[in-house]
């Protein structure tokens, strides 16, 4: 089906794999352009047959319980992100010869002729902050913008929608770009690599391909983190646009083509004339929240991507004193007896807890759930001196204990063997009576949740919950 723009729908017989938050709206806007859309979903529960009511009444036929077998005569397929490469209904596609595209691909496809440019950030941690923190800066500049994508706001929606863009920071996963072969960014960046998700890419070297898509033919900057090799070695692989320059960021002095930082200030030596003597300041370490390391790290990358699409210094500034971060990323939640306890829910993975980690002196630090895979010797080899004491909670709380008695022997390990959610306030307690004035009780799970909680939101609204029990009783 090539690369271009699909102009005519009618007849086309469309496979849509999964219901859910990406494939429902999928089927009804194809269903809507006079496709023939079929939905197969491997589930059948009553949330599903819900769902395939809702579709069947439009005229999409929908088979549950069925995601394995290509429907007769399927001219195309388009995914949602989580289903894995290796299902035998893509098999089957690919031998048939039939395009596999996710929702992404379907929404750049789908775009219109004067459709806003897209900044795309990916990377194992920090997407969401970063594409939050750029949105933010482009508003500032007075762009008008959304943060889309993986954040939780549908590309098709917005792609689609009435309101009028002039630039999109757009945040993308692995998953989505392993199903985007057409998407071309104006400017990307990929923020780190570190191994997630190898269940689902089946190796690193894949994992990392997937992430690299990201700046194929982009037409200005291609973004790496310059303590991050493997992000450079992506720009390098990359087939880019003629003129397209990498740049990089740095939480150290920046040499030319590079944002870094000298003596609390952000500084820019990329996007200024005559680089090699120049820098033009962007904003103060203070002005980013919180300011943690790998967080002025996310608020260079942002400012690399608006000032790759011309955005002034000062509304770097502004758009990051402007900035809010969501919840359960490194939030402080209170100070009980002058030990501070901070969540930081959403580090679900080592890397992520790892630079959590890292924002701390000395930490008692809360950590378990799935561990979706990984290994944590690296992180608590890494992470050891900071350390003052352990409580670990969830399923694979055993993989960090042995990392532990490896890596960090003399720290003290409390092992609570729960993973319901009352465990929480147990681990809590347990925190409290290891902390000394001026530690911090960090929750930095650098695991998935879903043993004990629906998401990592629950997960951080019970530690804050417990916290607050503590804060009472005090």
């Amino acid at each position: 089906m090539g690369s271009g723009q699909v102009t005519d729908w009618q007849g086309m017989h469309v496979t849509v794999a999964g219901l859910g938050v990406s494939g429902i709206p999928a089927a009804k806007v194809l269903h809507a352009r006079g496709a023939v859309v079929t939905v197969v979903n491997d589930g059948d529960d009553a949330r599903a047959r819900e769902q395939a009511a809702e579709l069947e009444a439009l005229g999409i036929t929908v088979r549950l319980g069925d995601g394995a077998t290509l429907p007769k005569g399927t001219e195309l397929v388009v995914t949602t992100p989580g289903w894995k490469p290796d299902k035998p209904l893509f098999e089957a596609a690919r031998a048939a010869g039939v395009d596999i595209w996710g929702d992404v691909e379907l929404a750049w496809r789908l775009r219109g002729p004067d459709a806003a440019p897209w900044l795309a950030v990916t990377g194992t941690n920090g997407k969401t902050t970063t594409v939050q923190m750029l949105a933010s800066i482009l508003t500032a500049a007075g762009l008008r913008t959304a943060a889309v994508g993986n954040i939780g706001v549908s590309l098709l929606d917005v792609v689609l929608g009435e309101q009028q863009y002039d630039v999109l920071a757009v945040e993308l996963s692995s998953y989505q770009l392993h199903w985007a072969p057409s998407l071309r960014a104006h400017s990307a960046a990929v923020l780190n690599l570190a191994p997630d998700h190898l269940d689902w890419h089946g190796s690193m070297e894949a994992y990392a391909a997937d992430k690299g898509r990201i700046y194929e033919g982009n037409r200005v900057a291609c973004v790496y983190n310059a303590a991050d090799k493997a992000t450079e070695d992506l720009v390098r692989e990359a087939d880019v646009e003629e003129g397209c320059r990498a740049i990089g960021f740095t939480l150290g002095t920046p040499g030319p083509s590079q944002l870094g930082v000298v003596d609390g200030i952000l500084v820019d030596r990329a996007f200024v004339e005559n680089r090699q003597q120049n820098a033009q300041e962007l904003a103060e370490v203070s002005d980013v929240n919180p300011p943690a390391p790998h967080n002025i790290a996310n608020a260079l990358a942002a400012a690399a991507l608006a000032r790759a699409f011309g955005v002034p210094a000062a509304a770097v500034r502004e758009g990051l004193r402007n900035f809010r971060p969501d919840a359960h990323r490194i939030a402080h939640v209170a100070d009980v007896d002058a030990v501070a306890y901070v969540d930081d829910s959403k580090a679900t993975n080592t890397h992520a807890a790892q630079a959590s980690l890292a924002a701390y002196e000395s930490i008692v630090w809360i950590a378990g759930g799935l561990a979706k895979g990984a290994t944590f010797d690296e992180l608590v080899a890494k992470s050891a001196e900071r350390l003052r004491g352990v409580v670990l909670i969830g399923q694979d709380r055993a993989l960090i204990r042995e990392a532990l008695a490896r890596h960090a022997p003399q720290v003290p390990v409390v092992d609570l063997d729960r993973t319901d959610t009352g465990a929480m306030l147990a681990a809590v307690q347990e925190a409290q009576r290891l902390a000394v004035t001026g530690d911090t009780v960090l929750l930095a799970p650098a695991c998935a949740s879903m043993d004990m909680f629906a998401n990592y939101n629950k997960r951080g609204d019970a530690f804050a919950q417990a916290v607050g029990e503590l804060g009472a009783g005090a």
